[in-house]
């Protein structure tokens, strides 16, 4: 799945991975039911409401789409934890290269799962359990700050349109800054 990037971007999304519809169609987000590009428009970071088939717009605003695991599947919870943490080390790298502002992973548990094991992790509580929750991080990608986002597939229940919205907004508004 071929990645939506330029160098200096104000934000650069982060998926899990690509899911089969995805993968079909080569278009980041393409399930229908998944919620990416309504929130992208409801929390003002597109003027309107872009299709899947669009995504090479959100370079002229400034955003871009990659994954932590490049492998497609029906599920996210199909990947090994082993994928996760190597998808985290290349995600890294990847945002080294380009330097966008923002990286925002949408997903907490993804997050966890593909940045715990990295040297430098503060986000691990005496226990060992991950600490990190949506909203901004402490951890920074050189000078890449790092938001975790709800994941909008539209598996995720706990988490509506509307307040998926609320979070997206508040990235928007700190990537202005």
């Amino acid at each position: 799945m071929p990645d939506v990037v330029a160098d200096g971007l104000r934000v650069l999304f982060c998926g899990i991975n690509p899911g089969l519809m995805t993968a079909a169609t080569g278009h980041h987000f393409a399930h229908p039911g998944n919620r990416f590009w309504p929130v992208l428009y409801l929390s003002g970071f597109t003027p309107r409401l872009l299709k899947p088939s669009e995504q090479s717009e959100l370079l002229s605003y400034g955003l871009g789409i990659t994954n932590v695991v490049a492998r497609a599947s029906a599920r996210a919870d199909e990947l090994t934890a082993e994928e996760y943490r190597e998808g985290g080390r290349l995600l890294s790298l990847k945002v080294a290269r380009l330097r966008p502002r923002w990286l925002a992973v949408v997903g907490v548990t993804a997050y966890r799962a593909a940045f715990d094991d990295l040297p430098h992790s503060r986000l691990r509580s005496s226990g060992g359990t991950p600490m990190a929750q949506v909203g901004p991080q402490e951890r920074t990608i050189g000078d890449t700050r790092v938001w975790v986002l709800p994941n909008p597939s539209g598996l995720n229940a706990h988490w509506t349109a509307e307040t998926m919205a609320e979070e997206f907004g508040r990235l928007r508004a700190a990537a202005q800054d």
